[in-house]
């Protein structure tokens, strides 16, 4: 009696070569397709960089002198917190944003203005960083807002002082009318912005035992610790003017953590403000801010120069080095080399 034909097929075995061939070939592609993705994101956050470069400088050439961090009236002893609009609203017009900027009032507080309500603008964010997708919306009427992962340069640590009007070493603080041609430490060695993330941690309302700048993450921790006031909404208010929002200072090289335990118990990477800009209900306090850059792609941030130029800054910049970047006039002649 003639056999039964057999059926072509795999065997258990060659199966599993097959399988385990997949897998392999499968986690040899999954790092090449994430590292792939994110230098598509690091590219669109550099151009959101490059963008937010020119919008100063186009702003700069039209009121010829750049735009102030926030306009604060001194002569009153308490201002709303939120009574002055940032470098981020100013810029509107020249970030092709103009649809936005015609439904606001930059002469008064943003507070009430609902026609930034649930605005998510592009430029304003970066790819990479997942806490950006997270708006912040408030229970006291006040509009929805996205965050923003770019903080302008606001200096070294001391900021402002209401009392005497001294302003703070950056290309960025209250009342300015700074032009141009006072960055004399040369627009391509100077920091515009750079890289910040979203909802950070930070204290305010409190004060360091010494206005010396910190040089050691254990000097910052202390810093932090000073502060009487504890949040953990940095960098989510991009109307606003206040350093912890828009801002970003040279006190601490990119990326530095800085360990602080919370009131939750809970140990977070966090800033400080000293006081915000303008509230002068402390008898005209003075601020003093270590506002990290920090950014989501390994390694570094990216950053704008007063130039308009946009290039990589690693972790490991030397300190001096950093902060002579965050100067506008200093006079320093350490200049960093991108890699």
């Amino acid at each position: 009696m003639p056999q039964g034909r057999r059926h072509p097929g795999f065997t258990l075995v060659e199966l599993l070569v097959v399988i385990a061939i997949i897998g392999i070939l499968i986690a040899l592609l999954l790092p090449a397709v994430q590292s792939a993705r994110e230098a598509a994101r690091r590219s669109q956050c550099k151009n959101n960089l490059k963008q937010l470069g020119l919008a100063v400088l186009n702003y700069e050439g039209a009121k010829k002198h750049l735009p102030p961090s926030a306009l604060v009236d001194l002569g009153v002893t308490s201002t709303a917190n939120n009574g002055s609009w940032g470098v981020h609203g100013r810029v509107l017009d020249y970030l092709e944003e103009g649809a936005v900027r015609d439904l606001v009032d930059l002469e008064t507080g943003w507070d009430n203005q609902m026609g930034i309500h649930d605005v998510r603008i592009a430029p304003f964010q970066c790819p990479s960083d997942d806490k950006a997708a997270e708006p912040r919306p408030f229970s006291d009427g006040r509009p929805t807002l996205w965050p923003t992962n770019y903080g302008f340069n606001f200096g070294t640590w001391f900021v402002f002082d209401p009392a005497t009007k001294q302003a703070g070493d950056g290309v960025f603080y209250p009342n300015s009318n700074l032009r141009l041609a006072k960055v004399t430490d040369g627009t391509s060695h100077t920091l515009l912005c750079a890289e910040v993330k979203a909802w950070t941690e930070y204290t305010r309302n409190g004060g360091p035992a010494s206005t010396e700048i910190p040089n050691t993450v254990e000097e910052a921790t202390a810093v932090v610790e000073s502060g009487a006031d504890e949040k953990s909404t940095g960098h989510t208010e991009w109307p606003d003017g206040r350093v912890h929002h828009t801002g970003v200072t040279a006190t601490m090289t990119p990326n530095t953590y800085v360990p602080y335990t919370n009131s939750k118990g809970v140990e977070v990477d966090a800033d400080f403000n000293s006081w915000q800009e303008g509230k002068n209900g402390s008898a005209g306090a003075p601020t003093y801010a270590m506002i990290t850059s920090r950014s989501t792609h390994p390694g570094q941030v990216q950053v704008t120069l007063v130039d308009g130029s946009v290039q990589s800054v690693a972790d490991e910049v030397d300190p001096a080095v950093w902060r002579a970047m965050a100067t506008r006039g200093g006079g320093e002649t350490a200049r960093y080399a991108a890699p």
